[in-house]
């Protein structure tokens, strides 16, 4: 795991936390590749401090759009841009979905060691940022995710990203997570995970609060609706009434950690 530095290594957090989660006695979400690659990878997950439990909301949340994806559109295309190594597909029950997973070389280099190899599934190691992935997107139902990527852009280069999906991918939907820029600032001075943990979490240059994020229709031309995926509920702090009270408590409302799906026209 030499090889990743910077962003790249929260591929390893993420990994971890649905691997703790899945392996509970109390939860009903399951990730056997997780566990399996957690049990294989030389890394001390300790670092990381403790499990970030939204990235499991997260994961289930976008895993329920994108087997909604598949029942309207058997046989589309998803593009998940910086993929690392999320394990959704095999999570999913390898669904005939066509599955292209872009993201920088060292981390293609890693999933191509570690995940099974699938017929339908393609890996393409570049940026998301370079346009050349589009070229490799072939139908028109396509699902584009972003999962745990923008905020460690800076506003221009996702704005910029948007806008040139929507223009090559009409009729497309796109889906990333957004935090609030509250936190994001935060991130520039240093952020711990936990008090016994020494890991920082990256700088995230990207944030956006619940307004401005329901706006982007309005600022990138080519983006016809935005929607709100509802955060599928956990346990504890993360349950139905601690989910609906962020909604609806006025300081918390306007500035949490949410799902958006963006339409192209």
């Amino acid at each position: 795991m030499a090889a990743l530095q910077g962003v790249p290594v929260t591929a390893l957090w993420t990994l971890w936390t649905r691997a703790v989660e899945s392996a509970a006695s109390y939860t009903d979400f399951r990730d056997p590749l997780a566990e399996e690659l957690c049990e294989a990878i030389d890394f001390d997950f300790r670092t990381f401090g403790h499990p970030a439990r939204t990235q499991v909301l997260r994961a289930r949340t976008i895993d329920a759009e994108i087997q909604r994806f598949h029942r309207d559109s058997p046989g589309g295309t998803v593009v998940a841009l910086g993929e690392g190594l999320q394990t959704t597909y095999w999570r999913l029950g390898a669904p005939d979905l066509n599955w292209i997973s872009v993201d920088l070389p060292e981390m293609i280099d890693l999933r191509r060691q570690l995940l099974p190899t699938e017929a339908r599934m393609r890996s393409v190691a570049m940026s998301a940022l370079d346009r050349a992935w589009f070229d490799l997107v072939d139908g028109t139902d396509v699902l584009i995710t972003a999962e745990g990527l923008f905020m460690y852009l800076s506003p221009d280069e996702v704005f910029s990203l948007i806008g040139d999906m929507a223009q090559r991918f009409p009729g497309a939907s796109l889906i990333f997570d957004v935090l609030p820029p509250g936190f994001t600032k935060r991130t520039a001075k240093g952020v711990r995970l936990s008090r016994k943990s020494d890991y920082m979490v990256p700088h995230m240059p990207f944030g956006l609060t619940v307004p401005q994020t329901r706006a982007l229709p309005l600022r990138i031309p080519g983006v016809a609706s935005y929607r709100e995926l509802r955060m599928i509920p956990g346990r504890g702090w993360s349950g139905p009434l601690a989910l609906g009270a962020q909604r609806r408590l006025p300081l918390i409302r306007d500035h949490r950690h949410l799902i958006a799906q963006l339409t192209f026209q």
